[in-house]
C-alpha cells in the first residue's frame, strides 16, 4: 500500500473537521471497556488518537472483542497477529461483518479505510459505541464491565387492545384534526351578502 502524503486545500480542510469529531473522553471509556470485556492480554494503547488507531489497526482486539460478546459461539473462528496489510485490513472487515450480524446497523459502521488508515476515527469510534450499547441492551450475560458506560437501545413496547377499546377509539376525533369547540357563529353575517358601510352623519 502507498503511503499518501499530507493533504493539501479542501483536502486538508474537510480531514480536519473530521479529526475534530474525535472525542478523548469517548476513547477512555471505550478502552476500559475492551480491557474488561477482553481481559488484560488486549494490552494498552498510548493515550492519543494515533495510539487508540495502532491498537486497534491490526484487527485483532476488534475480533476479540466481538468473540468476547457472543459466549461460546464465535463468530471468528481465528484470529491472527500479522504484520501484512491485507491480512489486517481483512480481519477488520471479518470484525465489520460480525457486528453488522451482532445488529449493529449500517448507518454506525465505519469502513475499513477508516481505521486502517486513519481517515475518520470518530467514527470508529461510533461503531464501538453502538456495539457497546447493544451489548448492554441483550443483557445476555456477555456484558462486562460498567452498563452505565453506554446507553440502552429503545426497545419495543407493543400494546394489546380489546375490540371495544378499538371501536371506542374509532369514535373519537383527535385534536390534530382540529377542534370546533368555542366556535360560535355570533356576530357573522349571512353567507353571500355584501360589506355594509354606514355613514353617520
Amino acid at each position: 500500500m502507498a503511503n499518501k502524503g499530507p493533504s493539501y486545500g479542501l483536502s486538508r480542510e474537510v480531514q480536519s473537521k473530521i479529526d475534530k469529531k474525535y472525542d478523548p473522553e469517548l476513547e477512555e471509556r471505550l478502552v476500559a471497556w475492551i480491557k474488561a470485556q477482553c481481559g488484560p492480554g488486549v494490552g494498552q494503547p498510548q493515550p492519543d488518537k494515533i495510539g487508540f488507531q495502532n491498537w486497534l489497526k491490526d484487527g485483532c482486539v476488534l475480533c476479540e472483542l466481538i468473540n468476547s460478546l457472543h459466549g461460546a459461539n464465535k463468530p471468528i473462528k481465528t484470529i491472527k497477529t500479522s504484520t501484512m496489510a491485507f491480512k489486517q485490513m481483512e480481519q477488520i472487515s471479518m470484525f465489520l461483518k460480525a457486528a453488522e450480524s451482532y445488529g449493529v446497523v449500517k448507518t454506525d459502521m465505519f469502513q475499513t479505510v477508516d481505521l486502517y488508515e486513519g481517515k475518520d476515527l470518530a467514527a470508529v469510534q461510533r461503531t464501538l459505541l453502538a456495539l457497546g450499547s447493544l451489548a448492554v441492551t441483550k443483557s445476555d450475560g456477555n456484558y462486562k464491565g460498567d452498563p452505565n458506560w453506554f446507553p440502552k437501545k429503545s426497545q419495543e413496547n407493543r400494546r394489546e387492545f380489546s375490540e371495544d377499546q378499538l371501536n371506542e377509539g374509532r369514535n373519537v376525533i383527535g385534536l390534530q384534526m382540529g377542534t370546533n369547540r368555542g366556535a360560535s357563529q355570533a356576530g357573522m353575517t349571512g353567507y353571500g351578502r355584501p360589506r355594509q358601510i354606514i355613514n353617520n352623519p
